[in-house]
């Protein structure tokens, strides 16, 4: 009869310990999955950043090498990263998404030639400006625009998610037509299908450079629109990326890298 119990009582033993061994295992798998963007490669951390590879020289696929994404953003990206001790991964979408992975924080940040709107501040948080674009209409040789007021009633493309939405909003006569990707507008106005588009001016030019039947027109305005990293909403990495873009910034590295990839 006392053995009977003994076992017993080994057998209550056994199932508490299994089931604090089973209570510790979910906690520690619940804490590992508390950030799915931010990961561990080895010993070293991993920065996620995501990016529209369609816009160069901000960022684009480099198809003889590979098929490697890069750019000015990407040059910026990787340095960042080095500064803070990370690795950087990157995961390529089309521009409407990369708001939605923030949020969702399949990505840790964004650089993808983005510029801060109250629209987006609602959803994102932003780093400070790291370089100031200006606006163009490109158009063809043949049938050039130099003004908004010339683009009433005409066939207007813009990239769909950027600001350049907002430049053509008031031109209630013209046809908009939004499209995810940056060559797709170029190929439409090609082709006639369209009769300008919308181009910040650092990605028009290298168009411009490589199709000489096209041109393109710095639109004038008040405000010249800045771009800037997109993060999370309550981000940490926020102050250590403001940090980390002024030491590029006073140690030349962002000079360089502006000759690199716009002169």
């Amino acid at each position: 009869m006392k053995k009977s119990q003994g076992i017993q009582l080994i057998t209550i033993l056994l199932i508490g310990l299994l089931t604090l061994a089973g209570c510790g295992s979910g906690k520690s798998a619940s804490n590992s999955n508390a950030n799915p963007a931010a990961s561990s490669s080895g010993d070293k951390k991993v920065l996620i950043l995501g990016t529209s590879p369609d816009y160069p020289p901000y960022e684009n696929v480099d198809a003889k090498n590979n098929g490697d994404i890069i750019g000015f953003d990407i040059d910026i990206a990787r340095a960042i990263a080095t500064k803070l001790g990370y690795e950087l991964k990157i995961q390529s979408m089309d521009f409407n998404g990369l708001i939605a992975a923030l949020q969702s924080k399949r990505v840790d940040f964004v650089m993808s030639g983005m510029s801060i709107t109250p629209a987006r501040q609602k959803n994102v948080d932003f780093s400070d400006v790291y370089f100031v674009a200006k606006n163009t209409i490109a158009s063809k040789v043949d049938a050039p625009y130099a003004t908004l007021e010339e683009l009433k009633n005409k066939r207007i493309g813009v990239q769909l998610g950027s600001t350049q939405e907002q430049v053509v909003a008031d031109l209630k006569d013209a046809a908009i037509k939004k499209l995810n990707r940056i060559p797709d507008l170029f190929q439409e106005l090609k082709s006639n299908r369209i009769d300008a588009a919308i181009i910040e001016d650092a990605v028009a030019k290298g168009y411009v450079k490589d199709n000489p039947d096209l041109k393109f027109t710095v639109i004038p305005a008040e405000k010249e629109e800045g771009y800037a990293i997109a993060l999370p909403k309550g981000s940490p990495l926020v102050g250590d990326i403001n940090k980390a873009l002024k030491e590029l910034s006073d140690n030349g590295v962002k000079d360089q890298l502006i000759k690199k990839w716009f002169e």
